[in-house]
């Protein structure tokens, strides 16, 4: 069934869910390749279809899948198999679950991962009903990542005196498009929470230093990427990366920028393949940079004055670089009063792969059921409880209530969610080591 809805932004078609409205593909901005995203010029009269996902921002999977990679035949199997993706470079989207009756409802904007370079909303972890069905509404967009979100050229910053993340300032972009609209949908634009997972959290990390968003949201949640980060991991000046960028044009072929703009998808993502192979810094140059607006100093500088939000760390215990990940979100947490979540739940199907990154998504979005893995009761009273947790910390900054475990701030101490107890405790560092050490991507 179909429901619709009247806004500012236009007359929205929609799925009726059970405990829902469902919303999705709705275009929150437009950008030309290797451009700054301008918001969509909307008409309260035009009838928009948002019974279906929007485009996928092209990526490299886009034409080379690499599935004899276990890793990425991992996460493959984990959270994509079976889905058809729709990639198209018109992909600046979102998608808003609504309860039915949502009056001044608290807002999650999610935010997701793939290390800056891949990922969507529509792989099979996500699911925004559950938050619904708790008074809250979210919200989760798609954004440019890869070449098409981070290549930096002296071009671009001629022209807009900045040049480089694309992709975060789609992110920052579509937050206000929800800030101006979400009240049509029954929300509370004054009550915002970013929640992201992986490059998701630590882009929210990043949008947390900058003076420039105060007031846009309330309420930060990072799922294995809050904190700071080595200083190798961390946002370089934007000039620095151009000769990447160059080198990169010159293997496809294109002398001008214009040229790269022009040239064919495939043709562009081959000359990704070719680069990967001859260089070894591609990560470091695929990502965030210092461009003097968004991210307007170096990151280890910023990060003592972040924005006064509520905050909420998590990670697992088998996270990328574990270890590391619990060290800069206890850290960081520490110095803000936030509430730290460890994750000590090692999925099911014995593949020895413990609470692998990105493992603890189908909890938080009660999406157990659409996974291969044999998941328990058990599990699934877990993933209601975090869900609890995380929709009380969206509605007031404190994720506690009535009838679970008490969840204080406590330097040195986590929530331990465990599979026999969840409990206040301290995450056990010597298995983040081990962990860290032995098991690395999963397989």
């Amino acid at each position: 069934m179909t429901v619709t809805l009247k806004t500012g932004y236009g007359i929205l078609k929609g799925n009726d869910r059970e405990f829902c409205n469902e919303f999705l593909g709705i275009r929150y901005a437009r950008a030309g390749r290797f451009e700054y995203a301008m918001p969509v010029d909307t008409s309260e009269d035009e009838e928009y279809d948002a019974t279906s996902f929007g485009g996928v921002c092209p990526q490299t999977r886009t034409y080379y899948e690499h599935l004899e990679v276990p890793e990425r035949l991992f996460y493959h199997n984990e959270f994509r198999k079976g889905i058809v993706y729709d990639y198209d470079e018109d992909c600046l989207n979102l998608n808003i679950y609504a309860p039915k009756s949502a009056k001044n409802a608290p807002v999650i904007i999610f935010i997701h991962g793939g290390g800056f370079n891949s990922g969507s909303v529509k792989d099979s972890c996500f699911d925004g009903e559950c938050y619904a069905k708790r008074g809250a509404i979210l919200v989760t967009i798609n954004y440019r990542v890869g070449v098409l979100g981070y290549l930096t050229h002296k071009d671009i910053y001629e022209e807009y005196g900045r040049e480089g993340n694309f992709g975060l300032d789609d992110q920052l972009l579509a937050i206000k498009w929800v800030k101006r609209h979400i009240k049509d949908f029954g929300g509370n634009p004054d009550n915002i929470t970013l929640m992201g997972q992986s490059a998701g959290a630590i882009s929210i990390q990043y949008l947390c230093l900058s003076s420039q968003n105060e007031g846009l949201f309330r309420h930060a949640f990072m799922m294995s990427g809050g904190g700071l980060f080595p200083k190798f991991a961390l946002p370089r000046p934007s000039e620095s990366t151009r000769e990447y960028w160059l080198n990169l044009m010159q293997i496809a072929g294109c002398s001008t920028l214009d040229e790269l703009k022009t040239l064919d998808l495939n043709a562009l993502f081959t000359a990704i393949e070719e680069i990967k192979k001859i260089r070894k810094d591609n990560t470091y140059n695929t990502m965030p940079v210092v461009d003097g607006c968004l991210i307007k100093e170096p990151v280890d500088r910023m990060i003592a004055h972040p924005l006064k939000l509520d905050y909420m760390i998590g990670y697992t215990n088998n996270d990328m670089y574990a270890a590391i990940m619990a060290h800069i979100g206890n850290k960081f947490a520490k110095e803000n009063n936030g509430y730290v979540l460890y994750f000590d739940i090692d999925a099911p199907g014995g593949d020895k792969n413990g609470a692998f990154h990105s493992s603890e998504l189908r909890y938080v979005f009660d999406t157990l059921d659409k996974s291969h893995r044999p998941y328990t009761d058990r599990d699934k009273e877990v993933s209601h409880l975090l869900i609890d947790y995380i929709a009380s910390f969206a509605e007031s900054g404190d994720p506690n209530g009535e009838s679970r475990p008490r969840w204080i701030v406590k330097p040195g101490q986590a929530l331990c969610v465990g599979e026999k107890e969840i409990k206040m405790g301290r995450p056990n560092s010597l298995k983040l080591l081990w962990n860290t050490v032995t098991k690395g991507d999963p397989k």
